[in-house]
């Protein structure tokens, strides 16, 4: 069923296609420490998308910092600028700008950073500043989001009407700002642990590997490989405890590290397992969010394929290679069923067994992709 056809797509930049926050992590933490102050993550989630100098007045507010924010800026934001060459994109973003790219699809870059940070993130990016025709910071408009005033220009100077529009988005301010424009809105949540804040958009999705272009007018894609979508590899490590069973090894935030994993993947994908006594296997994964106790944690459940033995307590790696399914809907609305959300069925193990032997995927197993 379409939902919009689309003249236009206009996307927000940090969180968005960048996962910024992740190559940034730690800095405002180093940074307080310096004053005898510890982040407040509350507060600090709610400061998602906001304006720089918004956030900046806050922070040093907030923390009662001996600063100006004026002098909080010329502190940190060298910091940053060292660590924007290391986001990378989240997974989904390089192949859906291509795409739409190549049909002809207008595309605009809209961010309530200033424009000369956006075009030195996007600098490192290969190809973007030739996918986007308008490139717009918060400097380039009278008020930043929420106000809709980036996304009406954006629009203006894209030669399409603001209702005719997609507005892709992943904080609260943003799409805020995107419904006010009157456009249409997708909405992939940074915050996974505040989901109210996302009813508004005209669609949810929990990672752009799941968009559907042909519910937006747009051309659909034609990539998916033997009921697989190949990705670039995500690597995930970690203890696994004595006793498991190879067919259902469950893993969490505390025992594993996901460094390679934007907060904005989700779903079923297969890829190959290596354990230190076993070697490697294929492997389905399906990994989410357990927001049952009003917190946020990734678990993971991984079966591998054609094997049958319990495993020690022993050091796992993960290399997830290609994508099958999202996980249903519910999981995201009754938070007591993560597990049964998260069960790989038959049909998940027997599209492994296919695909994993296709080129495009067998390539990975023996690559340097594995400490």
């Amino acid at each position: 069923m379409e939902l919009h056809r689309a003249s236009a797509v206009i996307f927000d930049l940090d969180g968005t296609l960048l996962d910024t926050e992740r190559a940034t992590r730690g800095i405002m933490k180093d940074f307080l420490l310096r004053y005898g102050k510890v982040p407040d993550m509350e507060k600090e989630e709610k400061r998602l998308g906001q304006m720089h100098k918004d956030s900046a007045a806050a922070i040093v507010r907030d923390y009662e910092l001996p600063l100006t924010p004026e002098e909080y800026t010329e502190a940190i934001m060298p910091l940053y600028r060292e660590r924007w060459p290391q986001a990378k994109p989240v997974p989904g973003v390089v192949r859906l700008l291509r795409h739409l790219h190549k049909h002809g699809v207008p595309l605009g870059l809209a961010s309530n950073s200033v424009r000369k940070h956006i075009e030195t993130k996007i600098s490192h990016q290969q190809g973007w500043k030739e996918y986007f025709s308008v490139v717009l910071g918060v400097d380039d408009v009278k008020n930043g989001k929420p106000s809709p005033d980036i996304f009406l220009e954006a629009a203006k100077r894209l030669g399409v009407d603001p209702t005719s529009c997609l507005i892709i988005e992943d904080s609260p301010v943003g799409v805020r700002a995107a419904k006010a424009s009157g456009a249409k809105v997708l909405a992939v949540p940074s915050l996974q642990g505040q989901m109210e804040c996302y009813s508004i958009a005209d669609l949810i999705l929990h990672s752009l590997l799941d968009f559907q272009p042909k519910l937006w007018g747009l051309p659909t894609f034609g990539d998916w490989v033997q009921n697989s979508l190949p990705i670039d590899p995500l690597h995930v490590s970690g203890l696994i405890e004595e006793g498991s069973s190879c067919n259902a090894l469950s893993i969490t935030t505390e025992d594993c590290s996901y460094d390679s994993i934007a907060d904005q993947v989700s779903g079923v994908f297969i890829g190959w397992a290596k354990l230190e006594a076993h070697g490697f296997s294929k492997a389905v994964i399906s990994t989410g969010w357990d927001l049952s106790l009003h917190t946020s944690k990734r678990i993971t459940e991984v079966h591998l394929i054609n094997s049958n033995y319990s495993v020690k307590k022993e050091k796992l790696q993960l290399l997830l290679v290609g994508y099958i399914r999202m996980l249903p809907d519910k999981v995201h609305k009754l938070q007591d069923n993560i597990l049964d959300a998260l069960k790989i069925t038959e049909k998940d193990q027997s599209i492994a067994r296919a695909a994993l032997d296709l080129p495009i995927f067998s390539q990975h197993k023996n690559g340097n992709l594995f400490l």
